[in-house]
């Protein structure tokens, strides 16, 4: 019985201050910006005093160059007039008064006095005044004569202004580095003060900061891929420097990841993985493409259900609890054809950072990781591109200069003939069967000038496949962002962030009987975030910003087709919520060899009619027989609020300069479920908002890790160990009817899990053999506890869930032979994963019944997979229109039958157990790419 309840329209104002904060911080960023591009010309304001006072004023024209001083009142003495007007400049001056002149200085200053205690105690001090003398750096710095040559000369940088009451040993240098072909940042570049063991490491932004001496100074800077550095600067105060690199070429052999291995034992968060997508280039992999996603699972921690599962799970959560972005854009299904490829083009793709223990205080909304996937910046310089030819995927990227040196334009698109593979699977249904995909994406970078630059995505995915005659499936991944960077003042920097993402799926269903019919399901959201970082000092970097989220879904919907359908049409009530955060976080250097990152993050959730909720019977469970009300609300009206405080905490401490313990903590809720009854992901698995009957995820996670570096950074060691707790996870109803169906409450449950492990990786960073072995320790269980025998699963007792395989092994190793040939193995071990068995058969009025064991009290047979391959890189002369190389390899070398999935039939009252596999036999490929 349905009945209609008038409630209190509840007041919106909660997150609608989300969205008046936020307007109200992009003004006053914009407040400051614009008064930084105010004033008056230095070089006008100094003429003016001239005229005005009588004083004579020296200086060097290209020192003012492009400076602007805000309107002064020139009204006092001339120190007074002067102090006030070069108090934001590089510039200091020196008066001598009986002349009435006025020497300005760049950078330094004029000493006419000794300091203090210059030749030690008082007693032996002379007071005398001496000569005038002037000095390029503040004392007690000895300038010395540069000796050092590099392949490409600099002039020498000075930083900061020289303050006499300001005088220190040392000093802080930051800045940002920059590609200089397609102004990106570089990340992970290692920024060494030569002669000591002063190093720092760039940030995912390109930004550094690090401590030097006063005075004279030579810097060096290297990185992966980008050609070295050397920089002599003097410092005569706090600074900043920013690098424009530029790339370099470097043999497999040569390269020194020796950034990424120091950044793994100096930084502070836990549980912090890297990826270039250069570093899949060598990978073995079926069917020839380079994916990002399957170089992941090779990692600790990281795994998923099966060979073709669509979806990861990380450190024993489920695959909905991985917040996947691609250029801030949340991406819902990044991959293709059952979880076998992909939907990332590689060569439009630059690297990830995934984040499955600390995660930083900007993200939230999932329980378990963050992947922060990153398109390339366009080649600004001149026009370039990138290609391959595999026996199942086509695969181009342009990168097109708009305006040298400051705009580029980046396209890529990608397509699959793959229908040949389905038809030499060992499964004879899937012979008649038909599979394909693309996906495009583009990307427009803008850089006005060394402050501010601004990043357009577009991205469009698309899959079609027919398992059967009659259906044809197709589902689709569509998302746009732009982003603007923009660098505030010397300490301050901010983005601005606009994303959309949209995913759906559909069945168009083709019988031979008047049952045509049209089925549809998608979920949208559009979030904005405005997230800004000042470095205080150096002990203190302020991160801190606000986002808002809004989503809309539609459950499902089925429409008939044809006027001779017997089909009804069905429509279920759209789903909208509103999510919000305000977030600040502080890491903190306590000591040089102690560190910490503090972080608080308020998460906030609205769900939203218009819509109708049910009430059931307290107390007893939800049922058609147990509903007490069905309430109405009306468009915009709020149904139900959730939110609370996320921590985020992170202790390093320096045992040794390349050894390391760390320690971490943090909680999260989760405000969207899947609905799936699968054993695995499936393309047609649907999201579920929080709303009144079901509540959002919520959880926990600690871990404490050791980190040590060999052999001046060869070699890269940690071990780490983690516990994670999980409330209110979704799992369904024996039988469970999920899909279309407008009470979908009534058909799941709600309870707890926990996960814990301990991941042990070592690399080899460089030299002719290099690579990696990885190891987890892992379990992951669940509970589904009730005082009702329908909504309590196994007895209300833990068990492991359907992705819980306790030993996970990854070998990922490549031999460069000479420069031309290289060799690659991977080899992958796990246990087997769990599943429910059939333990006997029972006669109840006349029928036979089936008994089942307990939930996922069995298990598969463990799998293992050796892939080998060989890449043979074309001659490397300078002038050649194209650079290429082949990939010939192997997946599944041994043509191990690793069982997907185990089902049951029951032929003449017998059950019988069958398995099915992805890959039964050894898949050879070859694949030619080039670039120019």
């Amino acid at each position: 019985m349905r009945k209609e309840i008038e409630r209190p329209k509840r007041s919106l104002l909660s997150h609608r201050v989300f969205f008046v904060l936020l307007g109200l911080t992009f003004f006053w960023s914009s407040a400051q910006d614009s008064a930084l591009t105010q004033g008056t010309a230095l070089k006008e304001v100094l003429l003016n005093i001239e005229a005005k006072t009588g004083y004579q004023l020296f200086f060097i024209e290209d020192w003012l160059a492009g400076q602007r001083v805000m309107d002064q009142n020139q009204e006092g003495s001339i120190l007074e007039i002067l102090d006030a007007i070069l108090v934001n400049t590089n510039l200091n001056y020196y008066v001598l008064e009986d002349e009435k002149r006025v020497i300005l200085l760049q950078n330094t200053v004029i000493y006419d006095e000794l300091p203090r205690f210059f030749f030690g105690r008082p007693d032996s001090l002379s007071t005398e005044t001496i000569q005038i003398v002037t000095d390029s750096r503040p004392p007690p710095a000895f300038f010395v004569e540069n000796t050092r040559r590099t392949a490409r000369e600099y002039p020498i940088v000075r930083i900061g202004k020289a303050n006499n009451s300001d005088l220190r040993p040392s000093y802080q240098l930051r800045g940002k580095v920059t590609n200089q072909r397609n102004g990106e940042p570089v990340p992970d570049l290692a920024i060494r003060l030569l002669g000591s063991n002063l190093v720092t490491v760039t940030d995912e932004n390109g930004n550094y900061t690090i401590e030097l001496p006063s005075g004279y100074n030579v810097i060096s800077a290297t990185a992966m891929g980008i050609e070295d550095m050397e920089r002599e600067i003097m410092m005569y105060n706090d600074g900043t420097l920013d690098l424009a690199m530029e790339e370099g070429l470097q043999q497999l052999e040569e390269v020194t990841v020796e950034a990424d291995a120091i950044s793994n034992v100096q930084e502070t968060s836990t549980g912090t993985e890297t990826i270039d997508l250069e570093e899949s280039k060598n990978i073995p992999l079926v069917l020839g493409e380079r994916d990002l996603l399957q170089v992941a699972k090779a990692l600790p921690g990281i795994s998923s259900a099966g060979e073709g599962a669509t979806g990861l799970n990380v450190r024993g959560g489920k695959t909905d609890q991985n917040l996947v972005l691609l250029d801030d854009a949340v991406i819902y299904n990044p991959t293709h054809f059952f979880g076998i490829f992909q939907a990332l083009n590689p060569f439009t793709t630059e690297g990830a950072d995934i984040y499955k223990g600390s995660v930083p205080v900007e993200f939230g909304g999932r329980l378990s990781s963050v992947f922060d996937i990153r398109t390339k910046n366009g080649n600004v310089e001149k026009f370039s591109g990138e290609g391959s030819i595999g026996p199942v995927t086509g695969n181009l990227a342009l990168e097109i200069p708009v305006k040298k040196d400051t705009s580029s334009l980046v396209v890529g698109g990608r397509g699959a003939y793959a229908d040949w593979i389905l038809r030499s699977l060992d499964e004879e249904s899937l012979n008649n069967s038909q599979a394909s995909f693309f996906d495009v994406i583009a990307k427009y970078h803008h850089r006005f000038n060394e402050n501010s630059e601004i990043k357009g995505t577009a991205y469009f995915s698309r899959d079609d496949f027919s398992i059967t005659s009659d259906s044809l499936y197709n589902y689709t991944n569509r998302l746009a962002s732009i982003r603007w960077d923009h660098r505030h003042s010397e300490k301050t920097v901010g983005a601005l962030m606009l994303a959309n993402s949209d995913y759906r799926f559909g069945i168009d269903f083709d019988g031979e009987a008047n049952t045509d019919f049209d089925l549809n399901y998608s979920i949208n959201e559009t979030e904005l975030k405005y997230k800004l970082n000042t470095r205080l000092n150096d002990k203190h970097s302020l991160d801190y910003g606000l986002s808002a989220k809004l989503y809309s879904v539609n459950p499902g919907s089925i429409e008939p087709v044809g006027g001779n359908s017997d089909i009804a049409p069905v429509f279920i009530d759209e789903e909208q919520a509103v999510e919000g955060a305000l977030f600040v976080g502080d890491e903190i250097a306590l000591t040089d060899r102690l560190s910490l990152d503090l972080g608080l993050r308020y998460a906030f959730f609205a769900a939203l009619g218009s819509g109708t909720q049910r009430t059931y019977v307290e107390g007893q469970p939800r049922n058609e027989a147990t509903v007490q009300d069905t309430i109405s609300y009306g468009s915009g009206e709020v149904i139900e609020t959730y939110g609370g405080p996320e921590a985020r905490v992170a202790l390093r401490y320096l045992l040794a300069p390349d050894f390391s313990v760390k320690a971490s903590f943090n909680n999260s809720y989760q405000f969207i479920h899947t609905l799936t009854n699968n054993t695995t992901v499936s393309p047609i698995d649907t999201w579920k908002l929080s709303d009144l009957n079901i509540e959002p995820q919520t959880g926990y996670q600690a871990s404490l890790g050791f980190y040590k570096n060999f052999n001046d950074n060869m070699f890269e060691v940690s071990l780490e160990g983690y516990y994670k707790e999980m409330d209110n996870v979704l799992d369904f109803k024996t039988g469970a009817d999920l899909f279309l169906n407008e009470n979908v409450e009534t058909e799941v449950l709600q309870g707890d899990g926990q996960a814990y492990g301990v991941e042990f990786l070592i690399k080899k960073n460089r030299g002719k053999l290099n690579g990696w072995l990885g190891y987890t320790y892992a379990r992951s269980l669940y509970r589904f506890d009730s005082p009702f025998s329908e909504e309590r699963i196994n007895g209300g007792e833990f068990f492991p869930s359907n992705f819980d395989k306790p030993h996970d092994v990854s070998l990922i190793a490549n031999y460069k032979l000479t420069k031309r040939y290289s060799f690659s193995a991977n080899f992958v071990y796990q246990t087997g994963r769990p599943v429910t068995f059939p333990i006997g058969t029972f006669r109840f009025n006349n029928a036979d019944f089936v008994a089942f064991s307990d939930r996922n009290e069995f298990r598969i047979p463990d799998f293992y997979r050796l892939d080998l391959g060989i890449n043979i890189e074309g001659n490397h002369k300078k002038n050649k229109l194209a650079h290429s190389f082949w990939t010939i390899s192997v997946y599944n070398v041994l043509g191990r039958n690793n069982p997907y999935s185990v089902f049951f039939v029951t032929e003449d009252g017998e059950v019988r157990a069958l398995q099915s596999s992805i890959f039964a036999i050894p898949i050879p490929s070859i694949t030619y790419n080039f670039k120019f």
